[in-house]
């Protein structure tokens, strides 16, 4: 066993005290001491740098059947982080190397070793592994070219655009020869932020006006691809503008995941029949046999300044839920990110 001197007795941790009804409370969580992990055989002990808040952990506060395991209440939550292995009784993982896990929401944690994948911080920066060259990079990469089944000439709409998905996943389709690149997002900024550094074609703020009115101003010709991580009205609007044998990729549907009443759903569905429409559900976890190409191609854009990102850090585990709201708010440009 190797480790590193001055550790603390404790670590501070987020739980889950009461499930949140509509928008979740600061009462609905507690940051709690916790006696400091101690790693057994095969784990690591790691100090985390950076962790991830993302809109998918709304879902988890709820006990409602889903396709991951709930939050356990008085249990510490889960989420990606990237930090410094303190402590290793693991072969393989030396003191000193930084890791890549899902045992976020707190400050150390006690890893698997097989559930820990080292990063490089010389060949990109921690922080980018949780977001554009991690789960939320492989999010837009495989849904847009997987699941969209995206070909050189089509015409993008995404929604949510200036977000950690939503921006990679309107660069890609620029970089791999999209005919034009539409976006929508909650604030002018945003929207000269995908005109003037993304490279989108034509962008809108979404609270300007009718959806499906700026979309057709945008895009006259119609769209081949929605990418969809917003839901509700935007959703109705991309099944009135797509094309023959367009295709929707269900990522998120964050407009929705607040709400305490049932959401009416897209009023011309028809459309999906009459232009014989494909919409397909997309998780991420489906497609981590992607993860080695993902990276072999998207590294050298994000290297190049090709591919451009932009991160929200928040600064300290005590304001790990305002960030985790402010993501709900839409407050983030790019990845929302917590630095520990």
């Amino acid at each position: 066993m190797t480790d590193s001197p001055a550790l603390p007795a404790v670590s501070r941790e987020w739980h889950l005290v009461s499930r949140p009804v509509g928008w979740p409370k600061p009462e609905d969580f507690a940051l709690v001491e916790a006696e400091l992990p101690t790693p057994g055989e095969g784990q690591v002990l790691v100090r985390n740098l950076y962790v991830s808040v993302d809109p998918y952990m709304r879902g988890r506060m709820s006990d409602a059947k889903s396709y991951v395991a709930p939050f356990e209440l008085g249990k510490v939550m889960q989420g990606g982080a990237v930090g410094e292995v303190v402590v290793s009784n693991a072969e393989g993982i030396a003191v000193g190397d930084h890791v890549l896990h899902f045992f976020g929401w707190r400050e150390y944690a006690a890893v698997d070793a097989r559930n820990a994948v080292k990063v490089d911080p010389e060949a990109a920066p921690l922080s980018t592994y949780l977001g554009v060259l991690g789960m939320t990079g492989l999010t837009a990469y495989a849904g847009l070219l997987r699941t969209a089944s995206f070909k050189e000439g089509d015409a993008v709409f995404v929604s949510g655009a200036a977000g950690a998905v939503g921006s990679q996943v309107g660069q890609i389709a620029r970089l791999k020869g999209a005919s034009r690149v539409i976006g929508s997002a909650g604030s002018d900024e945003k929207v000269k932020l995908l005109l003037d550094e993304y490279g989108f074609d034509a962008a809108f703020n979404y609270k300007d006006g009718p959806v499906w009115e700026q979309l057709k101003a945008a895009a006259p010709d119609g769209i081949d691809v929605y990418f969809d991580n917003v839901g509700g009205e935007h959703l109705e609007a991309a099944i009135g503008a797509l094309n023959m044998r367009g295709r929707i990729v269900i990522c998120g549907m964050i407009s929705q995941y607040n709400a305490t009443e049932p959401v009416p759903g897209p009023r011309n569905m028809v459309k999906i029949l009459q232009n014989r429409l494909r919409v397909e559900g997309f998780l991420v976890g489906d497609h981590y046999d992607l993860q080695p190409r993902f990276v072999e191609e998207v590294g050298p854009w994000v290297r190049s300044g090709e591919l451009k990102y932009r991160e929200t850090v928040v600064e300290g585990i005590e304001n790990n839920l305002e960030a985790f709201l402010g993501v709900l708010r839409g407050d983030n440009t790019g990845k929302m990110i917590v630095k520990l």
